[in-house]
């Protein structure tokens, strides 16, 4: 059964996820990130080329032809092929319909009231279907 984390209390759900993409590459994890749309991908996908002068975390966009070979996905369509089921982070404000093929899910919640609100729905959806669930709350200033 998936393992979902929630993260809530984010400042900067961008900054957050490339610590947490740079934790689990350096655990040799291949992941998807999951965004609302193309422009939050393209952000995304900027933000991993630069976010530290001399880190890079490799990376394609879903559907490239070298996603397989690749260990981290940026993805906006599910209906996109995701060849990697180890970890999926959750940017979106919907539920992923695929979530169950992951071996791990995070759900990256930011202060913004919608998608607080968003983050609770999903919570109450995964629990009810007897998913265990971890919450984690940033305090960062």
């Amino acid at each position: 059964m998936t393992q979902i984390d929630f993260h809530s209390n984010i400042s900067d759900k961008f900054l957050y996820t490339y610590r947490l993409v740079r934790k689990a590459h350096s655990a040799q994890r291949q992941i998807v990130i999951l965004s609302n749309n193309d422009e939050d991908q393209a952000t995304l996908d900027r933000a991993l080329w630069t976010f530290f002068e001399h880190d890079f975390l490799p990376h394609v966009i879903a559907g490239d032809p070298l996603a397989a070979q690749t260990p981290i996905i940026l993805a906006v369509d599910e209906a996109d092929e995701l060849p990697h089921h180890q970890i999926l982070i959750n940017l979106s404000a919907k539920t992923p319909q695929h979530f169950a093929r992951f071996e791990r899910m995070f759900e990256i919640i930011s202060l913004d009231a919608a998608d607080v609100t968003g983050g609770r729905e999903r919570y109450r959806f995964y629990k009810q279907r007897g998913y265990q669930l971890t919450h984690f709350v940033a305090y960062d200033a």
